[in-house]
């Protein structure tokens, strides 16, 4: 039993020894800490982008990882960071990145399932609804019990007679909506309609419209999206003598004959929108057509192409020709793009929400608003809605939101006040209602700002991303000027620098050559000896290549050896050459230089010499780097870096 607990305690204690903790400092710069953790991260990261195992040597890629964190000192030292074209791209960078991290990530997973099956299933549905100002919070009780009767008497009368007694198209619409899927009407709506079972009304509900009760009549499955072409003959003609319907059966006919659908629709098409494209028309879904009729036939279109027979709708006659089809779609294909979407929509108010709830426990946020708000109350002028009211100069001094050790006073409040004036020009609210609203608003934006402000000390994987784009920016600024432009401004040091590598950059044999290829042995024989005959390359391919067949390609170049268009064991030699099967064909040569082996001008090796002159510059510069600042390596933590790596 001893032993157990013995074995047991030392694998616990070497266990604990191999891990690296997150403070652990694995090397200093001039007494700044990197830290292990940050050395395993990015080695983990890279790792499965090399395939050389050379790079996957630990000791050679801390020598990398310090001389780019030498690299990052040296940025700083030079105040390359404080630049302002840095900042201002670092900013925006962050700025983006952020919007990442912004969001509560069960709230926005549930969201978007939802929406998939939201956008997966239509609903046919009509509604009521009595027009109320968004602005208007409190006292709406009346405008409640009003829609209240109204549900009751669909329910008992039904929707279409209750519809012809009250829709009046300015404060009271009933209106038949058709089907409709996620995203096609305010969110409210939307979980209002998919949550009333089908045959039901809707208990009253409020969107930024008023107030609404929405009778559901069917659901079903989407049906998807399709995009069609149509022929159209009005119904109404301005020419009496055209019959639409036959009309219509002519161009028909015309279309069985083998005449086009698209030439057809701009001459004799009356929905000018669309004649001039050849009828097409933008992409559908089922319930967005106002003509049920159109909306069957193109939906009962199997394959592209495909076009019905005449049919009428409430607008005339048509034809419709497939264009393409799309299913419902897998959710894992649409699900970045209705993550979007949520964030665009409404719905990311209820992500913010969330996101809020959880960081007003998180950070302690502490509220001072009912003596907030009263004394608010006490310097809010009816200026307000004049757009002339001024934050007072005397103003209270105060907290009305505490978030940690940051104070979010009265006078941060009556600035977002004085800012957002003009949403209530002209519009007498009661200053209780306004300011529950606005300091809802206001409070919820002061603790996303906090949460925003100090991202980068909450969540390691947005600090780590973050920290890698900042040092990379300026690494790249820093190569540029250091390294980039000193070899390309440096004529004389390049020339130097050649001058001492000349060995470096040399030409092997080449041949300036004409290759005739082709895949018939027979083909080439023929080349070959007409080759041999000193007839030219023009004639020959001529000759060969009768009524556009290309039987034999022909490449002219100079080709050094290596060339993979040389057959490899290729005979640098003047004249018509042998014949070579390589890559799958024959070839012939007709080599009119031999140039053998020499050095290259510096022109000639430009590209590759500036490439070498730069690692020279770079390796040099970075020697004297480690000169200047100094590096300490913690080695028993680069035993457990090691040990940890290794392990995984």
């Amino acid at each position: 039993m001893k032993l157990l607990i013995t074995i047991v305690c030392f694998c616990f204690t070497f266990f604990a020894q191999a891990q690296v903790e997150k403070d652990d400092v694995l090397f200093t710069v001039d007494g700044d800490a990197v830290m292990a953790s940050e050395f395993i991260r990015v080695y983990n990261k890279n790792l499965d982008l090399v395939k050389d195992e050379s790079q996957k040597d630990i000791d050679a890629y801390l020598k990398l990882f310090i001389n780019y964190q030498l690299k990052v000192k040296e940025a700083r030292r030079l105040g390359l960071d404080e630049d302002a074209k840095y900042i201002r791209e670092f900013n925006n960078y962050k700025k983006q990145l952020t919007k990442n991290y912004m969001s509560d990530n069960k709230v926005t997973d549930a969201l978007v399932r939802e929406a998939y099956e939201r956008t997966t299933n239509d609903v046919k549905a009509s509604h009521i609804l009595v027009r109320l100002d968004e602005s208007v919070k409190d006292d709406t009780l009346a405008i409640y019990n009003k829609v209240l009767k109204l549900r009751e008497r669909v329910i008992k009368e039904g929707f279409e007679a209750v519809q012809k007694e009250v829709h009046d198209g300015k404060s009271v619409f009933a209106e038949d909506l058709g089907y409709f899927g996620g995203f096609k009407m305010v969110y409210p709506f939307e979980s209002a309609a998919f949550n009333t079972p089908v045959g039901e009304v809707s208990m009253p509900f409020r969107t930024r419209f008023g107030y609404h009760v929405v009778k559901v009549f069917e659901k079903r499955k989407s049906l998807g999206e399709v995009t069609v072409a149509h022929i159209m003959v009005s119904i109404k003609q301005k020419d009496s003598t055209v019959n639409s319907e036959t009309r219509i059966n002519q161009i028909y006919k015309k279309l069985e004959q083998g005449e086009k659908f698209e030439s057809l629709a701009k001459q004799f098409s009356d929905d000018k929108s669309s004649s001039q494209k050849g009828g097409a028309l933008a992409p559908f879904t089922g319930g967005q057509l106002r003509s049920k009729e159109f909306e069957n036939v193109a939906f009962s279109l199997e394959n592209k192409g495909d076009m019905s027979k005449p049919f009428k709708s409430d607008y005339g006659w048509h034809i419709v020709k497939l264009i393409n089809k799309k299913g419902i779609q897998p959710f894992e294909e649409v699900k970045n793009e209705l993550q979007n979407r949520v964030k665009r929509d409404s719905r990311s108010e209820l992500i913010n929400s969330a996101l809020v709830k959880k960081l007003v426990t998180k950070y302690e946020v502490k509220e001072h608003k009912k003596e907030g708000l009263a004394y608010m109350e006490t310097i809010l002028t009816d200026g307000f809605f004049k757009q002339s009211w001024r934050t007072p100069e005397d103003i209270k001094e105060g907290s009305i939101i505490t978030i940690r050790d940051t104070e979010i006073t009265y006078k941060d409040f009556a600035d977002h006040l004085m800012s957002n004036q003009r949403t209530y020009h002209n519009r007498l609210v009661d200053y209780k209602t306004l300011l529950k609203t606005e300091y809802d608003d206001f409070f919820e934006e002061q603790v996303l700002k906090y949460h925003e402000d100090n991202l980068e000390f909450e969540n390691e994987d947005f600090a780590f991303v973050l920290k890698e784009y900042r040092d990379g920016l300026l690494l790249f600024d820093l190569m540029e000027k250091e390294v980039w432009n000193a070899a390309a401004k440096d004529s004389v040091g390049l020339q130097k620098f050649y001058d001492d590598n000349t060995s470096n950059y040399i030409w092997s044999n080449r041949v300036d050559a004409v290759i005739l290829s082709s895949v018939s042995k027979e083909t080439i024989e023929k080349a070959q000896s007409e080759l041999k005959k000193d007839i030219s390359v023009e004639d020959i391919i001529a000759s060969i290549n009768k009524e556009d067949n290309p039987n034999v390609i022909s490449t002219a170049n100079v080709f050094e050896e290596g060339n993979q268009a040389l057959p490899k064991d290729f005979e640098f030699k003047k004249g018509v050459s042998q014949i070579y099967e390589h890559n799958d064909s024959y070839h012939v040569v007709l080599v009119k230089e031999v140039m053998p082996s020499s050095k290259k001008t510096l022109e000639e090796a430009k590209g590759k010499v500036v490439s070498d002159y730069q690692n020279y510059i770079e390796d040099n510069w970075v020697a004297s780097l480690n000169e200047r600042f100094k590096v300490i390596v913690d080695n028993k933590i680069l035993k457990r870096v090691k040990k940890q790596i290794l392990k995984n």
